[in-house]
Parts: C-alpha cells; structure tokens; sequence
C-alpha cells in the first residue's frame, strides 16, 4: 500500500506543476498580447498624427501660395492703374475649385484616382471700402469731432444706441494709448492690441454693436480714406454726411463707370459738401485677401491684410498679418 501511495503523489505533484506552468504560459501570452496591442495602436496614433501634420503643412503650403498669387494680382494691377473698382480683376472672388488632380498627380503628370479631395476658394476685399475706426485717433479735437459724427452716423444707420459711438470712440482711444496733452494719465497707459472688430468685447462693447457694425467698419494699422469706388451706401453717406438717396446715386453712377477723380462726384453732391481727400478717396492701399482650403476632411481658413506701396515698376504688396483657423468637417 505504501508503494502504491508514493507514485500517486508523485502524480499529484506532477499535475499541479503542469497547471501551474500552464497558468504562467497563459499569463506570459496573455502581457504579450496586451504589449503588442498597445504597440500597434501606438503604431496607428502616430501614422494618424503624422498623417494630419502632413495635411495640415499641406494645407498651409497651399494657402501661402495662394496669398503670394493674390499680392501678385494687387501688384500688377497697382502698376497699371490709379483707380480702384469692383470691376477689376482682383475683386473677382475665386468659387471653390478642386486641387486633387495636381496634388495626386503622378510622374507622368496623370492624376491618381486615390489623390487626396482638395478644393480651395478665396477672395480679395476693399479693406477700405469700410469706415476705418483708426480715423478716431486724429491728433486735434476738430478732426476727431468730425470723426465721431461720421461714427455716429454709422451708428444710427445700424439702429444702435445714441451712445454707442461716444462709448466705442472712448474704449478706442483708451485701448489704442492717446498720448495727447489733454488725454488723462490713466488713457495714456493702457494699450491693447486691437486689431479686429472681434476683439471689441475685450473693451466691453457688446457683441450686439459688434455685429451690426460688421458690414460698414473696419480696423486698419493707419487713418486711411473711403473708397468711393467700393464703399456702400451706408458709409458713403456717413462719410459725405449726405442722406442715404445721394450716396444710392452715387452707387448707381459708379456701376456705369468708376469715378476717375473725386470732382467727378461734385456734381451729385448737394452744394457745398466737400470732398477731403484724407477722407475720401479713388483708390486703394489696404487690401483683405482670404482664403479656405477643404482637404477630405479637414478645412484650413486664411485671412491676410496686405497693404500695397509705390507707384509704377516700384509697387509692392506687403503682407501685415496672417490670421489662420482649422475645422473639422465631422464634428458635430
């Protein structure tokens, strides 16, 4: 019986350490799997990163060429003519195009059917077809009175508030840092970097006056003029302080033939309402160029401000800033 017992126990023995070497087999397989899948996904997240930092520098790539393309439509335009019109090549917007077949193309110059979609669109805008609120910064009180009435104007004709163009000059001015004698201390050491109508709200204006006041001003680096050739009626009447049917046929002129001088508007003005040229202008030297690029998707939208300089062989178009923003097709 003895006998019989020791080899049973050795059998015992024997399948316990089987189950337990099976246990670690099955432990080992199961951290190598888990490792390996954590590889792979590493793997797959950084082809997906490096896939989108490659579309994205694309995108931009794209989108600077299409700005430099633009400079170079305001620059031959500026060496040809002194007048600045909605009839001319430049404020012709560019509708959405496909791209695809140039950035999948192969050697031979043929597109590949499994090319990237992308389509870009652009547009470049009279920066100075608005009113430009860096006109309140006039150094003298007589032009900044003038300055304000023409806010006002602006104002009443968006159906805002009768203070709200005294409340947006004085936030202005504070922001942009007054520096005359009679400004107060406290103005004279403030500034802020505004730059679009956007960043009002830092000033607290209301998004409400924000708004309404989109479509007939704007905020440039310098005092800038109107452009009679461009400007609506709206800002063409505030600026001239004439009602809104002078500045309807004023509009009206233009569309049959752009104004070449500012005396060719004299004979639809009421008598006596002058024409300051550093109000008033033919031509242009700011200019919004935007752009929008939809890469599958993936959409990249671009807004510059170029400022054009020089007459003749020696124009240039000089970029101020470059404003970008990305989104996302399949959000939400």
């Amino acid at each position: 019986m003895a006998a019989q017992a020791v080899p049973r126990r050795r059998q015992s023995v024997r399948s316990r350490q089987a189950g337990a070497a099976l246990l670690l087999a099955l432990v080992a397989v199961t951290l190598i799997v888990t490792l390996a899948a954590g590889m792979v996904w590493q793997q797959q997240r950084a082809i997906q990163v490096e896939a989108a930092e490659r579309a994205r520098s694309q995108s931009g790539w794209i989108l600077l060429g299409a700005l430099d393309w633009s400079r170079l439509i305001l620059r031959e335009d500026g060496r040809t003519s002194n007048v600045d019109h909605a009839g001319e090549p430049w404020a012709t917007p560019l509708a959405e195009a496909r791209l695809s077949t140039f950035l999948a193309a192969g050697k031979d110059g043929v597109a590949e059917d499994e090319g990237p979609e992308a389509f870009l669109a652009g547009a470049i805008e009279d920066a100075q077809s608005r009113y430009n609120l860096r006109n309140l910064m006039a150094p003298d009180g007589k032009a900044y009175e003038l300055e304000l009435a023409t806010l006002s104007r602006l104002c009443a004709t968006a159906g805002l508030p009768p203070d709200a163009a005294t409340r947006l000059a004085r936030a202005l001015r504070t922001a942009w840092r007054v520096t005359a004698a009679t400004a107060p201390t406290e103005e004279r050491n403030r500034p802020v970097a505004i730059r679009r109508l956007e960043q009002l709200a830092w000033l607290d204006i209301e998004p409400g006056v924000i708004s309404a006041l989109q479509a007939s001003t704007d905020i440039l680096p310098s005092p800038t003029p109107v452009n009679v050739n461009t400007a609506p009626r709206e800002v063409l009447a505030a600026v001239l302080d004439v009602d809104l049917g002078v500045a309807e046929r004023l509009v009206q002129q233009r569309q049959r033939s752009p104004y070449r001088n500012l005396e060719q508007l004299t004979p639809l003005l009421p008598e006596g309402t002058k024409l300051d040229p550093q109000r008033v202008a033919i031509a242009t030297s700011h200019f919004l160029v935007s752009g929008r690029l939809r890469l599958e998707d993936r959409v990249l939208e671009e807004r510059s401000l170029v400022t054009r300089r020089g007459t003749g062989n020696g124009v240039e178009v000089l970029t101020l800033h470059r404003e970008r923003r990305s989104l996302d097709l399949n959000l939400p």
